[in-house]
């Protein structure tokens, strides 16, 4: 029996706020990487394959820490269980910190190698975060309400990663670069100094607040490889590898698509306000999946919550970029397009995401086979369609796993390899092919995105939140 809260009408809004604050945070320092790329870039004279190596060890981190972690809850239980969730967040945002500071002596001596290094303990510190703020949002209220908490904390997440790349481009590539304006590793020294500030910062609030306990009995406690039984997860697993896959690799290599002659030939220091549109629209979707997914709004009012929010959201990321509305109008059309794959989806989780992944598939094609406007407006508009797509894979994957879930979780966050592996793949294809045609393998990815949701659609009934839900079929 789970030793839950004794009371299950437990208000719960604290720490879904102060959790919601770490989510925007290594959302912020996560996307970060996108900026990084064509800095160390050109700073070391790199090749797209060697520039990827940036998300090689990042999300090479996750693969690792995931995996020791899987392997030490087949043996002696699960880790998270036995510590507590709260102090699980708090190791993973120190080592996140400890990641941040180690970006010093890696700009001081100017070392390709050494930034891998402090990027991968980063990795490794987020790795934590996501094996167990997730699965701490997820038990946070009722597992019908699961992918609605997902989405509103992934959102600020996204708010992060909308920030990031003006004012962290802002800091690399202006405020901190040499005077001259040439690139020099110790433009990063400072930044992610503040950053490992604000992260200790954000502990210490984390630790001075009240945070519910969820742990298991320990008699129950499972070991072995019986997450291995449940098909929806495997499935899953790989879903989210491709996920990460796909997006991460998609936002890499954005500036670098947008500096194309036959696109929109543009530096990187206009590039990064459309970099941030990328990031912006996933915001918007997941502020409107938060809304759509959850089942306690009646349809008429997640219409009006719905409009209120994205209206909202677009306003704010029209304050950060610097951009006219003449430059970011387009994303309108494209927000239009997000409410009608919502209503098409009717609240369903699995059947919204095989809608999204197939818009992601014409968007991806359309970006290959055009050029100008039309390729940049293509390749922007992912963004809005990738917004629900984390939280909707994972709470699918881990539902119904019962004393199985928090291993279940740490098999779906070591998937996020894909934001290792996928980069790379597409890093080889732009040096040999043209960054235009790179763009095949994301394709492949939200393909098999868009099968998961169709398996999920016909094998998961009982995770979706549509009228079923309700009857309590």
């Amino acid at each position: 029996m789970t030793n839950e809260v004794k009371t299950k009408s437990r208000n719960y809004t604290i720490p879904l706020i102060t959790i919601t604050l770490l989510f925007f945070m290594w959302g912020f320092i996560t996307c970060m990487n996108d900026i990084l790329i064509p800095y160390l870039k050109q700073l070391f004279k790199l090749t797209f394959f060697e520039s990827m190596l940036v998300q090689f060890c990042f999300f090479g981190a996750y693969f690792i820490g995931s995996l020791i972690y899987f392997l030490i809850s087949t043996s002696s239980g699960d880790p998270i269980n036995k510590v507590g969730y709260k102090k699980g967040i708090l190791f993973g945002i120190f080592l996140a910190a400890l990641g941040c500071v180690l970006f010093y002596p890696a700009a001081t001596f100017s070392s390709y190698g050494l930034f891998l290094g402090a990027l991968f303990v980063l990795g490794l510190g987020f790795t934590v975060l996501q094996i167990t703020a997730n699965a701490y949002v997820s038990l946070l209220g009722s597992e019908e309400s699961a992918s609605s908490r997902l989405n509103m904390t992934q959102a600020f997440n996204a708010f992060g990663t909308t920030i990031a790349p003006v004012l962290g481009g802002h800091l690399i590539f202006e405020f901190f670069s040499a005077a001259d304006g040439s690139f020099s590793a110790v433009a990063t020294r400072i930044p992610y100094l503040i950053f490992a500030a604000i992260l200790l910062l954000v502990a210490l609030l984390i630790s001075r607040v009240k945070l519910p306990s969820f742990q298991t009995a320990e008699e129950e406690i499972e070991k072995g490889f019986g997450a291995f039984k449940f098909t929806h997860l495997k499935f899953g697993v790989f879903a989210m590898f491709c996920y990460v896959g796909g997006e991460v690799a998609v936002g890499s290599f954005i500036i670098s698509f947008l500096e194309q002659p036959q696109v929109m030939n543009l530096n990187e220091v206009v590039s990064k306000n459309y970099l941030s549109l990328y990031w912006g629209g996933a915001m918007i979707g997941r502020f409107l999946g938060a809304i759509s997914l959850n089942q306690s709004i009646s349809q008429s009012k997640k219409a009006i919550y719905m409009l209120g929010a994205a209206t909202l959201v677009f306003l704010v990321i029209f304050s950060i970029v610097d951009l006219t509305f003449s430059q970011i109008s387009f994303f309108l059309v494209f927000i239009v397009l997000n409410f009608i794959a919502f209503f098409i989806g009717k609240a369903a989780p699995a059947r919204t995401l095989s809608i999204f992944a197939a818009v992601n598939v014409v968007l991806l094609i359309s970006a290959m086979v055009n050029h100008g406007e039309l390729a940049m407006y293509s390749i922007l508009g992912i963004g809005i369609f990738n917004s629900i797509m984390f939280s909707n894979i994972y709470t699918l994957a881990i539902s119904g796993l019962g004393k199985y879930t928090s291993q279940g979780s740490s098999l779906v966050v070591m998937a996020i390899l894909g934001g290792a592996i996928v980069p790379i793949f597409q890093g080889y294809l732009a040096d040999h092919y043209g960054v235009q045609h790179s763009f095949i393998i994301p394709v492949f990815c939200y393909l098999v995105i868009l099968i998961f949701g169709a398996y999920c659609t016909k094998y998961l009934s009982h995770v979706q939140h549509d009228a079923d839900a309700k009857s309590g079929h």
